[in-house]
């Protein structure tokens, strides 16, 4: 047993070592090939200045690799930058905003109902050598993750909040995208849900649902404004009935109102003293 350990702490220098001189090998390869490339430059002027130098636009930036390593000093640009011919590759990064429209995700909301819902996202790349360094793919891994997190987002939400809280759940999805893709170079500037779709038969029992409420509510307030004007009428009578001289005129007001129009109404007036003196009659006993 410890023959065994003293070989395995034998063997550990050992690889150390040869890494070491890979390292040292590969970066002698590495310097050898710059200068012959700097030598092919030279003796092929002018017509490798055409091949050497490059131009990216302002809302672009270059990532260069030389053999195969990240060159140091981050991305290039904008503007002109130059390369060795054969050593150096480079790729182009745009900055600008990106709008993807993420399509119509059926999802299961918290209270066991179904609905379709989509998205916008506003992204763009904040570092260039991250996004090429880090990741395949980065804006088809951000697309991916978007229709992912709109469907763990609105999966854990009741439909009532997802049709009344938009701008809440939107700000959530973009600080989850955001913290997603920190390290792939991205940032997640906006996310905006477009629309939710609700099944056909869950729309029309939310539209007799509403129409009920309304109906009930038009109800009560019919019925308030009923019981006020019974008590305005009843103030109305005891007024009338402390002062004779008042039904009196109600009584003329009332057939200026009717002559005013213009109908064909007959009106007979009746003196209301003549019904008076019957009313008294018939309360006397006989």
């Amino acid at each position: 047993m410890m023959v065994e350990m003293s070989s395995r702490q034998n063997l550990y220098p050992t690889i150390t070592t040869s890494n070491e001189d890979v390292d040292s090998e590969s970066k002698t390869c590495g310097k050898i090939l710059v200068v012959l490339s700097w030598m092919l430059v030279i003796l092929t002027m002018p017509f490798s200045l055409f091949i050497c130098f490059k131009v990216v636009q302002e809302y672009e930036r270059a990532v260069i690799f030389r053999l195969g390593r990240l060159l140091s000093g981050g991305a290039k640009g904008p503007g002109i930058f130059f390369i060795l011919p054969c050593i150096d590759t480079y790729a182009r990064v745009d900055l600008r905003t990106r709008t993807y429209d993420v399509p119509p995700q059926e999802v299961l909301t918290k209270d066991s109902v179904t609905v379709s819902v989509d998205a916008v996202v506003y992204y763009r790349v904040h570092n260039a050598t991250i996004s090429i360094a880090n990741v395949e793919n980065a804006h088809h891994s951000t697309r991916l993750l978007a229709q992912t997190t709109l469907r763990n987002t609105m999966g854990t939400r009741p439909l009532h909040e997802i049709l009344s809280e938009r701008e809440t759940i939107s700000g959530n999805m973009q600080l989850s995208l955001d913290e997603a893709t920190e390290a792939w170079g991205i940032k997640v500037e906006r996310v905006e849900i477009k629309d939710v779709r609700l099944p056909v038969q869950l729309q029309r029992a939310m539209a007799a649902e509403a129409e009920a409420a309304r109906e009930a509510r038009a109800k009560v307030i019919a019925a308030e404004g009923e019981q006020k004007a019974s008590r305005a009428l009843r103030e109305a009578s005891e007024v009338i009935g402390d002062s004779p001289a008042a039904l009196q005129l109600r009584y003329l007001q009332t057939l200026n109102t009717i002559s005013a129009e213009k109908n064909s109404t007959i009106v007979f007036p009746l003196p209301i003293d003549l019904l008076t003196y019957f009313i008294k009659a018939r309360e006397e006993p006989v």
